[in-house]
Order: C-alpha cells, then structure tokens, then sequence
C-alpha cells in the first residue's frame, strides 16, 4: 500500500511539472540596444579577435542573477534564433557562446572564411527579453 501511495504521488509530481508554465520571457525597457562596439559589418580580421559587446537603456548582471532591465551577454556565430527559440533559454555551444560572468568583451577563435556575428542579450535564465535585444548581424572576414 505505501508503495502504491509513493508511486501515486511521484505521478501527480512528474503532472505539476509537466503542467507548469514554461519561463516567461522578461520584458526589456523600451530604446534598449546591443551592439558591437569595435568590429563593423564586412571587417577582416585574423584570429583569434576580440569582440566588444555594447548595451545601451539596460545593465549587464550575470546569469542567475535576477534584477529588472539587466541581463547578460551571448555572441551567435554563424546562426539565429527561431521565433520558438526566441522563447527559451539559448543553447550552449559552438554557435551559441554564453558570457553569464556579465564580460562585455571576448577573444574569439574562429577559422578562415566568412562569418556572421550577433549579440543576444538575455536574463538571468538565458532566455532572450521581449522585445529582444540584440545587434544587428554583422559579416566578417577571418584571414
């Protein structure tokens, strides 16, 4: 019988769950802007680079830290976020680069060729603001 009441409540555990709203994306004050501050659209660079990152009308506050109109910092390479995507937290991984310390600069390594690049700001939980805040996407050129 115990064990029938423990299974029972670990089902209507995993049905809380499963039921609980996905995180709301944070709203973003109205004029907030990313940017990058020293490479231009078509710029050639050789690698590893430095990229600095630029936020105007918001804070930068490091992921986890929840406090109204901050966030911090992602760098996409060679990629974008799908209005679905735009509702969750961002991925993590080659293309998808998380700065959660709140830096608001990095070394970039990538390899020759053309690359885009675009920040995405995002709250304490790595999902992006509503309305987002994010650069414009930039070309460059690694030699």
């Amino acid at each position: 019988m115990a064990s029938i009441r423990s299974g029972l409540f670990l089902l209507a555990a995993f049905a809380a769950i499963s039921a609980s709203p996905v995180a709301a994306q944070t709203p973003s004050p109205a004029g907030a802007k990313a940017y990058i501050i020293n490479l231009k659209d078509g710029a050639e660079v050789t690698s590893p680079f430095l990229v600095q990152f630029g936020l105007s009308g918001m804070g930068v506050a490091p992921a986890g830290v929840e406090k109204p109109n901050t966030g911090h910092h992602h760098l996409l390479i060679d990629t974008k976020l799908t209005d679905e995507q735009m509702k969750e937290p961002i991925p993590a991984d080659d293309t998808h680069k998380h700065f959660g310390g709140g830096q608001t600069e990095a070394m970039v390594t990538l390899s020759p060729g053309t690359h885009t690049l675009q920040l995405m700001l995002a709250d304490w939980s790595h999902i992006p603001h509503s309305p987002p805040v994010m650069s414009e996407p930039i070309t460059i050129t690694v030699k």
